[in-house]
């Protein structure tokens, strides 16, 4: 039985064999917001399922497929859909396509999710850009023996999301005019239950700004791997502890969907910028 490592370098070799180009940049797409991939015509589509070693997805809203393509004048590699601690992956498992395209050398790790506010000045719709973390997910990536050439044993998390790239993207939303970009706390929690007012009361004073279930894991593994990170949370609705109403997973979806095309303009636009006004690691 191959171990992870080896499981990793298969999978990459498998793609040098077939891709037409080494990525510069990795997006993620998450819940609600997968139809991005819809605006490309030429690009190479990879099934999760054909790619070996990978992850199968059990979420109907992640369509499950790689895409490399150009988006924003940038070398792109498309991951349409994650996978989740909630599916019953382990977050080594879970991360490994991220672990996967890092090999093929590209600088820049690119998030987007589908969040729950817990910020009473957010509303549906705004999109959140993601300034630091807390992770109440109880397994780490890292965990087990370090793989040196991967990254450090101890990597530093002071700033797991690049400032540079947070600046780019509140300067691109400045210059489409939108109003709804904030900065923010997010926080990860196992699921797949959504909170309770007391847990929402609780993540709340914990300063977080919005809560979901996937993203951390990721960083972590980017961050790991040098590369840059950015993260777009999607905020599908706010909830007050004190007078709560039910979250309906339709609901959420819903939101993302009327969000979605801000989100694509946002993600484009910081794709076209990137690289001419940041220094680049590598």
């Amino acid at each position: 039985m191959k171990n992870f490592q080896q499981q990793v370098e298969e999978s990459a070799h498998w793609l040098e064999r077939r891709i037409n180009f080494k990525p510069e940049a990795v997006l993620v797409l998450g819940t609600g917001l997968g139809s991005l991939a819809d605006l490309i015509n030429d690009g190479q589509f990879f099934p999760y399922r054909s790619i070996p070693n990978f992850p199968h997805s059990t979420v109907t809203s992640h369509a499950g497929n790689l895409i490399l393509a150009r988006l924003g004048g940038k070398k792109t590699a498309i991951l349409q859909g994650r996978f989740h601690y909630y599916e019953g992956y382990s977050t080594r498992e879970l991360t490994l396509p991220i672990r996967v395209l890092s090999l093929l050398g590209p600088q820049y790790l690119l998030l987007s999710n589908a969040a729950g506010g817990l910020n009473p000045s957010f509303a549906p719709g705004t999109l959140m850009v993601v300034e630091d973390h807390l992770n109440f997910i109880p397994d780490n990536p890292l965990r087990g023996p370090n793989i040196d050439k991967w990254g450090p044993r101890f990597p530093d998390f002071s700033q797991a999301y690049d400032p540079e790239l947070q600046r780019i993207t509140f300067s691109c939303a400045e210059r489409l005019g939108f109003n709804n970009v904030v900065g923010g706390i997010y926080v990860a929690i196992p699921g797949p239950s959504l909170e309770t007012p007391a847990e929402t009361r609780f993540l709340r004073n914990c300063g977080a700004d919005a809560v979901g279930m996937s993203t951390v894991p990721e960083v972590i593994v980017a961050v790991h791997a040098g590369l840059k990170v950015l993260c777009i949370s999607m905020v599908s609705n706010v909830n007050d502890p004190d007078n709560f109403k039910p979250i309906i997973i339709e609901d959420i979806l819903i939101q993302a969907k009327k969000a979605e095309n801000d989100f694509q303009k946002l993600i484009i636009e910081v794709l076209q910028t990137m690289g001419h006004t940041d220094v680049k690691s590598k």
